[in-house]
């Protein structure tokens, strides 16, 4: 009676084992470790260059001022976000060492940029900076606009 009580738990545990172990095995979806091609670099270049401009275009809407300095603002922002990505892919000892030289862009950059525009729009920008703008309001206000337009023209 032992032996058989014994031989059938060791028969449940291998059967328990056995099942969780193929289960483990039919969910692995195997990973592929590759480098990625030169053209899907070039695509998430191009993804990346364009989502750049769109998010500088969204934030040059919300900006006081003419089409000149508007100009302007957007050459000096383009810059900063080069400069920066340039420091960001130079390797340092130290991380504060790259964090003093990212502070020390910022501070820098846009000192011509503060005589040309307004202080509302210095703020502002300087709010881009540091991570505070919303992009997704001044989409939400801009589709709000198309849409009054076009009821508009529908009415008319």
């Amino acid at each position: 009676m032992k032996k058989i009580t014994l031989v059938l738990f060791a028969l449940l545990l291998g059967l328990n084992i056995h099942a969780q172990s193929q289960r483990g095995r039919t969910n692995n979806i195997p990973q592929t470790n590759r480098e990625p091609t030169d053209s899907e670099i070039e695509k998430r270049e191009r993804e990346m260059e364009e989502r750049k401009e769109e998010y500088i275009n969204n934030f040059i809407s919300t900006l006081e001022g003419d089409e000149f300095q508007k100009h302007i603002t957007k050459q000096t922002i383009v810059s900063f976000f080069d400069a920066k990505l340039a420091i960001l892919k130079i390797k340092y000892e130290h991380y504060l060492d790259r964090k003093a030289a990212i502070e020390h862009l910022e501070k820098t950059h846009f000192t011509e940029l503060k005589e040309l525009i307004s202080e509302s729009d210095m703020t502002k920008i300087t709010e881009m900076i540091k991570g505070e703008f919303n992009e997704k309001e001044v989409v939400k206000k801009k589709k709000e606009k198309r849409k009054k337009k076009k009821r508009k023209k529908n009415k008319d």
